[in-house]
């Protein structure tokens, strides 16, 4: 028991699966994936691309593979991508046998449109000989037309008895190494989903809201879903779909885990909206600093706040703190305490020193992150 039980976030059980080096579930650390954009043919596009993801923190990247020219790409992506790479498998079951072939760490195939169980058992055999994992994919949109004759239309029940349909046949030819998501773009839908299936089955859960839409909408539909899933212990390894960027998707994911405490990675910026109180201009503060410490990976937290009101209070709790005064100046905290003046036309500088030396200082072992000291 923490000494904030009310942050607490108990997970739910699960077994362990490994993505080539990544293992997901059973306790494992809720690993962050997104998916590449460009043409899979284009291996160099694509691994650069799976490179600037990997920067942004992305544990894991999913490759589209629609046509056998994907697939012949993908044994070089494979070899030069520095995370697990998941093969995306729609329709056609030979081209999840080729991407096994090709290396690929996991397989996602979507129930409803792979086909038979026979050609499913012929995915299974590939992913075996060549130590793959899988993902089941069920997604509202493209659920089997018998489950729709049933059901009526997408729902909870409908999106459930779909993926343990395919549990079952995974498990029925001795194949463990799976994970398994159900997703949709409705929020209400995939959180019902997802709570159901979380009580049905210990395999690993994979969440998403999928055709999120864009950056804002999207990342807010998100938040909303996979906070609240996340909150409730449910999910071993997310993605955040957006129709943007993908390194978005994954700063975006990564916030989301942050902002439940369940994953660390980089400066925490606390920073206030800023209003006629401030000292300083906030905003065009915090964008600065945002773009100047993307490179520190240190877990660590900094207090951006225009007044006094709030300012001391929230510089108490982070490694780094500047709060607005008057006269062209704010002061400094460093450590949850009141350290000195700086003028406000070299603060930017000034901070990003501070969070360097910080981050540095962390790393040796010298002091321990504020955050992780409650």
């Amino acid at each position: 028991m923490s000494i904030r039980p009310w942050r607490d976030i108990a997970r739910r059980p699960s077994r362990r699966i490994r993505v080539g080096s990544v293992e997901v579930g059973g306790g494992a650390p809720i690993s962050v994936q997104t998916m590449t954009n460009t043409l899979t043919t284009d291996a160099k596009a694509t691994i650069a691309q799976i490179l600037a993801c990997t920067e942004a923190g992305a544990d894991i990247v999913r490759v589209s593979c629609p046509d056998e020219g994907s697939t012949a790409a993908l044994r070089e992506i494979v070899r030069e991508s520095p995370v697990p790479i998941v093969a995306d498998i729609h329709f056609h079951y030979r081209r999840a046998i080729e991407a096994a072939e090709a290396g690929a760490a996991c397989l996602r195939i979507n129930p409803g449109n792979i086909g038979s169980a026979e050609r499913v058992r012929e995915v299974i055999r590939a992913a075996k000989d060549h130590g793959c994992s899988i993902r089941i994919g069920v997604n509202a949109g493209s659920l089997e037309k018998h489950l729709l004759e049933k059901y009526g239309e997408p729902c909870p029940e409908a999106m459930i008895e779909s993926g343990l349909d395919h549990i079952r046949i995974l498990e029925d030819n001795d194949f463990h190494e799976f994970k398994i998501s159900v997703k949709a773009s409705d929020v209400f839908l995939a959180a019902a989903a997802y709570q159901g299936l979380a009580e049905a089955t210990d395999a690993p859960i994979h969440l998403g809201i999928t055709e999120a839409g864009g950056f804002v909408s999207g990342s807010v539909k998100s938040a909303i879903g996979l906070g609240f899933l996340l909150w409730m212990g449910i999910g071993d390894t997310i993605r955040v779909s957006l129709s943007a960027d993908p390194v978005e998707e994954v700063k975006i994911g990564f916030e989301i885990l942050k902002a439940l405490g369940l994953r660390h990675r980089g400066v925490n910026i606390i920073s206030c909206p800023s209003c006629a109180r401030q000292g300083f201009d906030v905003i065009k503060t915090v964008a600065a600093l945002e773009k100047r410490l993307e490179h520190i990976k240190t877990p660590m937290s900094l207090s951006i706040i225009g007044c006094v009101v709030n300012g001391p209070g929230e510089a108490l709790m982070t490694d780094v703190g500047f709060t607005g005064g008057g006269a062209g100046s704010g002061m400094v905290y460093l450590a949850g305490k009141q350290d000195h003046k700086m003028d406000n036309a070299r603060m930017i500088d000034h901070i990003v020193d501070l969070v360097e030396k910080r981050a540095a200082e962390i790393e040796a072992g010298a002091v321990r992150p504020m955050e992780a000291a409650e």
